[in-house]
């Protein structure tokens, strides 16, 4: 193991921030010094997983450090079969939507560039952090750069968006900070132990009717982070409105950061009343895969489409985590990872067309694949990807979801395969409508993609077949942690009996 090497993940990109600020002036040379940063951010993460030690549930390559001993704070980091991927995905999404921005973002570069990398550590932060005090932190720190880069480099209504996200998650963010301190005087009342290490405050049973209350607050803010169903209308405006790298951050990774908080911290601290709750969440969850397909079909901006597509998309994840079995859990976690290769590339593709012609709108196209062939096809293969075809990454993650939750609970897994059968509708339609229609005169010189658009779209490509062609890759990280995970809560429904 290498010693520091999550603290290193962390403050890296902070740390890269601060000296670009210092010594590099132009907005060009500040662009090119981020990307370089964040690349080998990326390549820190591959001793991460090269030596993770996929047949154990333990944490590792765990830093501990007491902080504010008189509250029982730590400095306290580790990873898990749960986080290691989500690790990843930042860690290659950012590079990526750093590089996709290059020519996107044409005025105040440097604070565009610097507001990335500090997103980044706040975004790797929550992955790591397993103190509550520390996870609280790097989730509020996640709040200012993206609503910076929402409401300064956004859309034409940038600054609605903007606070609407803000004051969104802010007041899902308060919610859990009450569960946290609740947890924090109910652990310290039961062992006499006043301290907010998570797995210390999860190794503990609670009564029923406290766990209710704690699941209820962490419940209601990591359902606006996915966002489920009703508490997802911020997201539309966001996407539409944020930059291409806003929405690529936003779908691949902020929206994974609410399903990540069922995992860690709803199952493992709150089983008995994520028990009691299941068939709320799963209604939620069908209804989230159905009403976002049907919104998703009806609209006539790209951005928007693929942006409710999350929402369907997300119901998945939510449906197979409260399955409580391995197919059900693993397929969302994979689903989790898929869902940010899959739509942070929609999402690309989008600002790239949007760069040359300027306009979203469906209709305004047409015809476009006998210009742009080769664009044509990177869409073709995520429209693909998103519709779940067997080969690839979408397809793999909603199986072991659908296998999960027929074997849980059949009736909603009836409903939500229905949602797959809309997404084709949807994605398939919207293909046929951009590229197959009669050619609008106005593309006639339109541009195809350019080396760097082929470079940055090249990884999330391998990754689509790779997952769908070989997914034991990917799943062999989770399943220890997954197995602990489902033995709990397979515990304490026998207990409950």
């Amino acid at each position: 193991m290498i010693d520091n090497i999550l603290t290193t993940l962390i403050f890296f990109p902070l740390l890269a921030a601060f000296l670009i600020f210092l010594f590099f002036r132009s907005g060009k040379a500040t662009m090119w010094a981020t990307f370089v940063a964040s690349i080998i951010e990326l390549i820190m993460t591959m001793p991460l997983m090269f030596n993770f030690n996929k047949g154990t549930a333990a944490m590792q390559f765990v830093e501990k450090v007491d902080w504010i001993p008189a509250f029982g704070i730590q400095y306290y980091l580790g990873v898990d079969g749960i986080s290691v991927l989500m690790i990843f995905l930042t860690t290659l999404l950012t590079a990526i939507a750093i590089l996709g921005s290059f020519t996107y973002i044409q005025k105040r570069q440097r604070e565009f560039y610097l507001s990335m990398l500090v997103l980044e550590t706040g975004m790797v932060g929550v992955f790591l952090a397993l103190d509550f005090f520390l996870f609280y932190i790097f989730w509020e720190a996640m709040l200012i750069p993206m609503y910076l880069i929402i409401g300064v480099w956004g859309g034409p209504r940038r600054i609605y968006a903007a606070v609407k996200f803000f004051l969104y998650t802010l007041g899902g963010s308060l919610l859990m900070m009450l569960a946290i301190i609740a947890l924090y005087f109910k652990h310290g009342a039961i062992t006499g132990v006043y301290t907010f290490d998570i797995l210390q405050i999860a190794s503990v049973t609670y009564p029923a009717e406290f766990q209710i209350f704690v699941f209820l607050a962490f419940f209601l803010g990591f359902a606006i982070k996915v966002p489920m169903f009703p508490f997802h209308t911020w997201l539309p405006d966001a996407h539409v409105e944020a930059p291409t790298a806003g929405s690529v951050i936003l779908a691949g990774v902020l929206l994974k950061m609410g399903t990540y908080g069922f995992l860690r911290f709803c199952l493992p601290i709150t089983p008995l009343a994520s028990i009691k709750f299941v068939p709320l969440i799963a209604t939620l969850s069908v209804i989230a895969i159905i009403y976002g397909a049907l919104v998703a079909m009806v609209q006539d901006d790209i951005k928007k489409l693929v942006a409710y597509s999350s929402v369907s998309h997300m119901g998945f994840v939510t449906l197979g985590i409260y399955a409580f079995n391995p197919a059900g859990i693993e397929g969302g976690i994979l689903q989790m990872f898929n869902h940010g290769i899959i739509t942070g590339a929609l999402f690309l593709l989008v600002g790239l067309i949007y760069e040359r012609t300027h306009t979203r709108i469906i209709n305004e196209y047409g015809g476009i694949a006998a210009k742009v062939p080769v664009f044509a096809t990177f869409f073709l293969i995520f429209t693909m990807a998103s519709i779940a075809l067997p080969s690839m990454g979408g397809f793999i993650g909603e199986f072991l979801v659908l296998v999960g939750s027929f074997q849980a609970f059949s009736n909603y897994a009836i409903v939500a395969t229905i949602g797959v059968i809309f997404a084709a509708v949807y994605m398939l339609w919207m293909y046929q409508r951009v590229f197959f229609h009669k050619l609008n005169p106005k593309w006639e010189k339109l541009l195809d993609v350019n080396v760097r658009e082929v470079i940055y779209m090249a990884p999330l490509i391998i990754l689509v077949f790779w997952v769908g062609l070989y997914p034991e890759t990917f799943t062999s990280y989770m399943h220890e942690s997954v197995a602990k995970l489902v033995e709990n809560i397979q515990a304490v429904k026998v207990a409950m009996k």
